[in-house]
């Protein structure tokens, strides 16, 4: 697990695996998703700050909310609470919720798809954006599984491409981070062209799915 300070109180950590992203103020902290039990996100957390730590999930993928134990509760939008194990440490997120911490203000956006309780964050003041697992730089972004819906993904672009002209940077919680708002676009693209049954595809090695290949992104994609 390594962490950084990327701008001013705003730290971003990983363990190559997955990325998470720490808000310090002056009174308290702010902690966007615990990653994989092993990540050892807590441990990381306190090594920056002693303040109180509030916890918010872009999702609850595994690897997203697998170092929750160590936290008293987070807040997650309600269609994902299925997925999370310790059922007494969540707290409801929903549209237009807004988090500060600091000089940060962060507004919740449902954008459900990648799974149905999927949240993005947005900064509008400093013009950032942490959209979770839904916009990436090339993937492979995973669309398999139950709790995943393409449909539903791509109807969330409706809520994302309006905010290409409003943010700056974007923060995803895999491979390349930051990235350009222009991926928002480019990751729509490439969803309605799997949608279309227009990508090129592979039988995955060990998971259930695909690998579906779009002009910008992959993805993992099980029909």
């Amino acid at each position: 697990m390594k962490a950084y300070e990327y701008m001013e109180h705003l730290f971003i950590l990983g363990d190559e695996r997955v990325r998470q992203f720490l808000f310090v103020g002056a009174k308290d902290a702010l902690l966007m998703d615990t990653g994989f039990e092993d990540s050892h996100v807590y441990e990381q957390v306190r090594q920056i700050t002693s303040l109180p730590v509030t916890v918010i999930l872009t999702h609850a993928d595994h690897d997203h909310c697998g170092g929750l134990a160590d936290f008293d509760f987070c807040y997650v939008n309600e269609r994902d609470w299925p997925l999370i194990k310790e059922k007494q440490k969540v707290r409801p997120l929903k549209e237009g919720d807004v988090f500060t911490c600091g000089d940060y203000c962060l507004e919740a956006i449902e954008i459900p798809g990648h799974t149905h309780g999927s949240v993005a964050f947005i900064e509008r003041n400093k013009r950032l954006l942490f959209p979770g697992d839904s916009v990436q730089k090339e993937g492979p972004i995973y669309l398999f599984g139950a709790h995943r819906s393409l449909d539903a993904y791509i109807a969330s672009f409706d809520k994302l491409m309006p905010l290409m002209d409003q943010v700056d940077l974007v923060f995803p919680c895999h491979h390349a981070c930051p990235i350009t708002p222009d991926y928002i676009e480019k990751n729509k693209e490439d969803a309605i062209a799997l949608a279309n049954h227009e990508l090129r595809r592979e039988k995955h090695p060990t998971f259930p799915c695909y690998t579906y290949f779009g002009k910008w992104t992959q993805f993992y994609y099980d029909r």
